[in-house]
C-alpha cells in the first residue's frame, strides 16, 4: 500500500460542479485552491441540467416578477431575504458566464429565452437543451488552465477535521480526509477554508435522474462534523424522466412543456387540465402528483408527453440532444409521444448557510444543492438552481477574501490501523439497494406515517451494519457513499415525520392540509 499523503492549501472545494468549478475560479487570482471530486471532474450533477438558468434579462420582465414566481412555487418557505439576494444577483452571474465564453443560444444577437413550469415569463437563458454541459464544458477547460487551481479526481471526501475532534479549542474546520482512489490509501488535507460543493442525494432513491455520484457526502459529512440541516423533506420529483429500460433516467426537461407540450395518457386524453389550471405549466410538484395520481388510479407503467404538433426543425433547434437520445432508442418525438414517469431530482434541503454561504462551523461553507439557503422553500422554481450554484459560490469566495486566514495546526493521518481485509462487498451492495428501493416505496411522492415508520425502523438497522463495516474494515468508496446516503435518508424521515402538514413537495395522506403558518424543519445535532 502506498503512503499517505498532506496537501496544504488555502482553500479546499470538494465538488465539481458549476458550485464547485465557480468558485475555484473566484478563488485563483488570491489564494491556492484546491478541487477534490471523487470521479472525473465532469461527472457531477450540473452537466445534466438539460433546461437553463433563470435570470431576468428582458426589457418586459422585473425581478419582483422572478421573485413572486419563486415564493409561489416555494409554498411559502422561501426565505425572501436570501431570495431576493439571489434573483437581482442573476443578471452579473450572466454576464460572468458570457464572458469566460459560455456559448449560450441566441436570436437576433440577444440571448434567447424560454419559458418553464412556475415562471410567468420567459427568462431562461439556456444553451439548446444541453446548458449544464455548455457552462460544464467551458468552467473546466478554464479551470484546468487556471495555474493556482489544483485537482484532485478521484478522491473522495471521508470526513471533515475539526478543532473539536483533535481536542483543540474552538469549533472550526481545519480541513479533511480523502480516499485516493488511484492509491487506495486516505489522503489528508489541510486549508483554513473548505467549501462543501458536493450536490444534492437523489441516489438515496431507487429511481432518480441525478448521476451516480449523488450521494449526499457534503450534507452527511457536515451533519457529523456539528452543523444543522435544513428542509430535507423536501426532495423535488421531476414530473417528466424518460421511461425506458436502457434510458438510465434521462431526464426530458421542463423547458418541452414550456414550448407546447402535453401530457396524455395512453389513449391520448390529457389529464394536466383536471389538476391544476395552470396545466403542463404548473409547479414540479404539482405535476409529479398528478402523474403519480393517474399512473395509481388507472395501473399506468407510465404517461406521455408529447411535442410532436412542433416542426422537426424546430425539435432540432430546441431540443437536440432529447431528439437524439429518444431516437437512438427508437422514439421519434416529432412523430410520437415520450413515456414518462416520475424520479427523485432535486434535494431541496440541506446544510444550513447564511447569505454568503457560512455553515455553523468556522471555516466551513457550503454552495449549491449541498446547502439549504432558504431559496427553494417547499418546492425549488425551474432554472433557480444553477443560478443559487454561481451566487453563493460568489459570495463565499467574497467572504473568504475579506476573512484574515486562521493558521491551521498540524493534522495527524488517517488512522487505518483497526482494519481487515475483509471483502463486504456484497453485503455492502445488497445494502445500498435495500435502501434505495424502501425509501421510493416508503418516503417517495406521497408518504404515509405508517410508511415513514417502517423507513426508520430499516434505517436503524443499516446504520448499524453500516457503521460496524466503517469501524472494522478498509473504506471503499461504496462504502463512503452507503453511509452517507444511510445518514441522508435518516435526515429526510425524521425530516418528514417533523411536518404535520402538506406543503410543496412533501405530501402526507395523514396531514393533507397546509397549516397557516410556514415554519422550516432545522435539525440540531
Amino acid at each position: 500500500m502506498a503512503p499517505s499523503s498532506h496537501h496544504q492549501f488555502d482553500v479546499l472545494i470538494v465538488g465539481s460542479g458549476l458550485a464547485g468549478l465557480s468558485a475555484a475560479l473566484h478563488l485563483a487570482p488570491t489564494h491556492r485552491v484546491a478541487v477534490l471530486t471523487k470521479r472525473d471532474l465532469s461527472d457531477g450533477s450540473s452537466g445534466y441540467a438539460q433546461g437553463g438558468i433563470a435570470a431576468v434579462m428582458a426589457a418586459g420582465d422585473s425581478f419582483e416578477s422572478h421573485v413572486q414566481d419563486t415564493l409561489v412555487a416555494g409554498a411559502g418557505l422561501c426565505d425572501p431575504v436570501a431570495t431576493r439576494f439571489v434573483i437581482e444577483h442573476a443578471p452579473e452571474n450572466i454576464r460572468w458566464l458570457q464572458q469566460l465564453g459560455v456559448p449560450f443560444s441566441l436570436e437576433g444577437g440577444q440571448l434567447h429565452l424560454t419559458r418553464e413550469g412556475g415562471h410567468s415569463e420567459r427568462r431562461i437563458v439556456h444553451a439548446t437543451d444541453a446548458t449544464g454541459a455548455a457552462v460544464q464544458d467551458t468552467l473546466m477547460a478554464k479551470v484546468r488552465a487556471t495555474a493556482n487551481i489544483t485537482l484532485f479526481e478521484h478522491h473522495m471526501l471521508v470526513d471533515l477535521i475539526t478543532s473539536a475532534k483533535l481536542g483543540l479549542d474552538g469549533q472550526r474546520c481545519l480541513g479533511l480526509y480523502a480516499l485516493n482512489e488511484v492509491t487506495d490509501v486516505v489522503d489528508t488535507f489541510s486549508a483554513p477554508h473548505t467549501i462543501l460543493a458536493t450536490g444534492g442525494a437523489g441516489k438515496v432513491y431507487l429511481y432518480t435522474t441525478n448521476p451516480d455520484t449523488a450521494t449526499g457526502d457534503g450534507i452527511a459529512a457536515a451533519w457529523r462534523a456539528g452543523c444543522r440541516v435544513g428542509n430535507m423533506e423536501f426532495i423535488q420529483f421531476h414530473p417528466t424522466c424518460l421511461y425506458h429500460p436502457d434510458a438510465k433516467s434521462f431526464l426530458i426537461s421542463e423547458a418541452v412543456r414550456g414550448e407546447g407540450g402535453k401530457l396524455i395518457l395512453p389513449d391520448g386524453t390529457r389529464f394536466m387540465p383536471a389538476h391544476d389550471a395552470r396545466a403542463e405549466l404548473a409547479p414540479r410538484d404539482v405535476v409529479a402528483r398528478a402523474i403519480d395520481f393517474e399512473m395509481k388510479k388507472r395501473g399506468l407503467d407510465c404517461v406521455y408527453l408529447d411535442i410532436s404538433h412542433q416542426p422537426k426543425e424546430f425539435l432540432l433547434e430546441h431540443f437536440p440532444t432529447i431528439y437524439a437520445r429518444c431516437l437512438e432508442l427508437g422514439i421519434d418525438i416529432a412523430k410520437r409521444p415520450i413515456p414518462v414517469v416520475p424520479a427523485a431530482h432535486y434535494t431541496c434541503g440541506g446544510v444550513v448557510v447564511d447569505l454568503a454561504g457560512r455553515t455553523d462551523l468556522a471555516g466551513l461553507y457550503a454552495v449549491g444543492e449541498a446547502s439549504y439557503t432558504g431559496l427553494h422553500g417547499a418546492n425549488r422554481l425551474a432554472s433557480n438552481s444553477l443560478l443559487e450554484c454561481m451566487v453563493y459560490a460568489r459570495a463565499a469566495t467574497q467572504a473568504i477574501q475579506q476573512e484574515t486566514a486562521q493558521a491551521v495546526p498540524a493534522l495527524p493521518a488517517w488512522d487505518d490501523s483497526r482494519v481487515t481485509d475483509a471483502d463486504e462487498c456484497v453485503v455492502i451492495s445488497h445494502n445500498w439497494d435495500e435502501l434505495r428501493r424502501f425509501m421510493w416505496d416508503y418516503v417517495g411522492i406521497v408518504r404515509t406515517n405508517k410508511r415513514l415508520e417502517r423507513a426508520a425502523h430499516r434505517i436503524e438497522l443499516l446504520r448499524s451494519e453500516i457503521q460496524e463495516f466503517y469501524s472494522s474494515f478498509h473504506v471503499t468508496r461504496d462504502l463512503l457513499e452507503l453511509r452517507n446516503l444511510v445518514q441522508v435518508a435518516d435526515l429526510i424521515v425524521r425530516s418528514a415525520q417533523s411536518r404535520h402538514e402538506s406543503r410543496g413537495l412533501h405530501f402526507s395522506r395523514d396531514y393533507p392540509a397546509t397549516e397557516a403558518a410556514a415554519r422550516p424543519t432545522i435539525l440540531v445535532p
